[in-house]
């Protein structure tokens, strides 16, 4: 007897679900959906950006600054090691593997004038507002003989 309340998160989530469907189906991504959910708060002179990522550790998480784009990437590895274990598990609901998202932040943010700090499963990132300035388009005269 099957108890769905104790093998999945729902109760239309089947046990044998994963035995019975194509290798890239819907359910198969499911599992990732909820990662990395962010939250963007915009204040007068700054944005605060909250990335959940529970589960990971500060050294699984980097961030990279290229092109006016912020992209941060979170990479977990399953632990092997499960030798001192008495049963053995039928099944396992964590994300192993990478994710990672971007955001345009302009071109005029430095890397040194970001701020990062991961406490709690949450990444939380303050981005300065740098002022766009429109360019200026320069006319270039053609000289007629």
């Amino acid at each position: 007897m099957l108890v769905p309340s104790i093998f999945s998160s729902s109760f239309n989530d089947g046990f044998f679900d994963d035995l019975f469907s194509f290798p890239f189906a819907e359910n198969h991504i499911n599992h990732v959906s909820g990662l990395m959910n962010a939250d963007v708060e915009e204040l007068d002179d700054k944005y605060l950006l909250n990335l959940e990522l529970p589960g990971y550790s500060k050294d699984d998480i980097h961030a990279d600054l290229q092109d006016g784009y912020l992209t941060i990437q979170a990479e977990r590895h399953e632990s092997k090691d499960e030798k001192d274990k008495k049963g053995k598990f039928i099944r396992r609901e964590r994300y192993t593997g990478q994710c990672q998202r971007s955001f345009y932040v302009g071109d005029g943010v430095k890397q040194e004038d970001i701020h990062a700090k991961f406490e709690n499963g949450v990444l939380k990132l303050e981005v300065p507002k740098v002022e766009q300035k429109p360019e200026v388009e320069q006319k270039s005269y053609i000289m007629i003989e």
